[in-house]
């Protein structure tokens, strides 16, 4: 896997999952494909093939650059900036069983 210049202790951060599920399809009672952590902050949200794509939509608000595969707790790393993937340090866990729609 490649590295980037954000993988660092800035934007790469230990954290904890906001929800079990994407944050912004729980509240509006839509579903989703796969999930993708926020290494930044910790916001989960729905990945690109998912109708309302929130992991991308979160990145581009907030300019949080890496995330992580997390449905389940897959473990790989993506960089929007430089899009690329990339090893992260550790792989968060779950905060418990996660819903699944598709």
């Amino acid at each position: 896997m490649a590295t980037c210049s954000h993988m660092n202790a800035a934007t790469v951060r230990h954290v904890t999952p906001g929800a079990r599920g994407c944050e912004e399809c729980l509240k509006t009672g839509d579903w989703w494909v796969h999930l993708r952590l926020c290494r930044g902050c910790g916001h989960v949200g729905c990945c690109d093939d998912s109708p309302n794509r929130h992991a991308s939509a979160h990145h581009h608000q907030t300019g949080h650059p890496v995330i992580e595969g997390y449905d389940p707790p897959e473990g790989w790393g993506w960089c929007y900036v430089d899009q690329i993937e990339v090893d992260l340090p550790d792989q968060t866990p779950q905060l418990g069983p996660i819903p699944r729609f598709i």
